[in-house]
């Protein structure tokens, strides 16, 4: 598909053999988004770490010291008490059996989903709607937990959640082209920091093979991941 004007006009602006350290990247990314909409940021990251491998699978979650620029819809799985502690915490949605028969039939307007442990019974058949979509509950991500008010603050933070994909590589949001490029440079420093602290024990060589960022209707920016590795040190 041939790529439009737009999008030509600030690809010319970048040198796609050149590459560059974080506030030269965020500079040029904020310089490219020229949507009528405010476009989210996004960096991706190539590991030295292969995904099929369960012991080198990285996955966690961070929040970004400046959020994410977005409110984030709320969707917690919660009965009795838990149920009250959410609404009063901000949850859009909570329920039970009745919110996944209501996802059941389609409906998915929200971004992110908790459930205390005790209703995992009911959230997990909804795996094949919520976890192609990356939205299942994980107690190693933090939303599986009887912290129900706790989990909703995070989100609404800018807490971001990341996973190698089948090509080990990770995709995550550092915040809006709007931002001031102090914020945006040092959301994502901070989310680089988290993924060197998530660094496998058994990933050889060079773990930061390649750094990507972007806006949504951007081109990408080459970061040098070896300036860069240096630089979390």
């Amino acid at each position: 598909m041939k790529a439009g004007k737009r999008y030509t006009s600030a690809a010319e602006k970048i040198d796609r053999m050149k590459t560059v350290d974080f506030q030269t990247a965020v500079s040029l990314v904020k310089g490219t988004a020229t949507a009528k909409f405010d476009e989210t940021v996004e960096c991706a990251v190539r590991l030295g770490v292969d995904p099929r491998r369960s012991d080198q699978v990285v996955r966690g979650a961070i929040v970004l010291p400046h959020g994410l620029g977005r409110s984030e819809r709320i969707v917690v799985f919660a009965k009795g008490e838990k149920e009250r502690e959410a609404r009063e915490a901000g949850a859009d949605f909570v329920g039970s059996d009745d919110l996944a028969e209501k996802i059941q039939g389609g409906w998915l307007e929200f971004d992110r989903v908790v459930a205390t442990p005790d209703i995992m019974g009911v959230v997990g058949k909804l795996g094949k709607v919520l976890g192609p979509r990356g939205m299942m509950p994980n107690p190693k991500l933090g939303t599986v937990t009887f912290e129900v008010a706790k989990a909703i603050e995070e989100i609404k933070a800018g807490k971001s959640e990341f996973k190698t994909d089948k090509n080990g590589i990770v995709h995550s949001r550092i915040g809006k082209a709007s931002f001031d490029e102090e914020k945006l440079v040092e959301n994502l420093t901070a989310f680089l920091e988290a993924l060197m602290k998530l660094k496998p024990a058994a990933s050889k060589g060079r773990y930061l093979r390649s750094i990507t960022l972007s806006s949504t209707m951007g081109p990408g920016v080459k970061i040098d991941p070896v300036w860069a590795t240096n630089a979390l040190r």
